[in-house]
């Protein structure tokens, strides 16, 4: 049995187009022309709207702003490689050279875009139907037991409730650094509270995560300080 066969089986879908499916799980370091990007672009909005529906038909009391950090915590980075790892994705991906002696077999964004990529196909190949079939079935376990809200707030959410409830202006992100390669860079992020006279810093492989970083030591700082 080929590859992409075992992969099918896996997926619990067979596909009328196995290039659809061969284009998902090629990584551009494979082929410039050929790779997963464009499919990626697709399925992330596929796996949005999957989940999406599920929690607004699932938990019919839960706000919007509930029900979208349940869904971000489905469909980010982390959890989608995760997904990936549990049918051992990493096995059936085609990888450049360099990325196959540095082990992005392994790598969560890696992972993570050639799973989405693998919903996008699976949606242009067997409709829309098709593809929620297959979301629920690999993120069945994740669905079965939902996350608290409360549990999902962000420390950069956490932080900004934190400060207007103590009545102190809110903080100022400000990138301090960048370092590496377009492809593969660290940030460097500063998180300013004017009012306590507090700096904190994150680093991360995006902006973002560097301010997340940020903001949870500054709010262990503050919320310390006013225990």
């Amino acid at each position: 049995m080929t590859s992409l066969k075992k992969l099918q089986v896996v997926l619990n879908y067979q596909f009328r187009d196995e290039g659809l499916l061969q284009k998902a799980i090629t990584h551009r370091s494979y082929s410039k022309s050929l790779n997963n990007e464009r499919l990626e672009f697709l399925g992330d909005s596929v796996l949005g709207l999957v989940i999406s529906e599920h929690l607004f038909k699932r938990l019919k009391q839960a706000t919007e702003g509930e029900l979208s950090r349940i869904r971000a915590s489905l469909v980010k980075e982390e959890a989608l490689a995760t997904v990936a790892r549990d049918i051992n994705l990493g096995e059936y991906l085609q990888l450049g050279s360099g990325e196959l002696k540095s082990g992005g077999f392994r790598r969560a964004s890696i992972l993570s875009d050639a799973m989405e990529a693998i919903f996008g196909a699976i949606y242009l190949d067997g409709g829309f139907d098709q593809v929620r079939k297959t979301i629920h079935y690999l993120y069945e376990d994740y669905l079965v037991t939902l996350p608290e809200p409360k549990s999902l707030k962000d420390p950069k959410t956490s932080l900004q409730e934190y400060l207007q409830s103590v009545k102190q202006p809110l903080p100022v992100y400000q990138v301090v650094k960048t370092e590496g390669k377009s492809h593969d860079q660290t940030f460097t992020v500063e998180c300013r509270i004017p009012g306590l006279n507090l700096v904190t810093t994150g680093t991360g492989n995006s902006r973002k995560r560097a301010e997340q970083m940020a903001a949870s030591i500054a709010l262990k700082q503050t919320a310390g300080a006013h225990d």
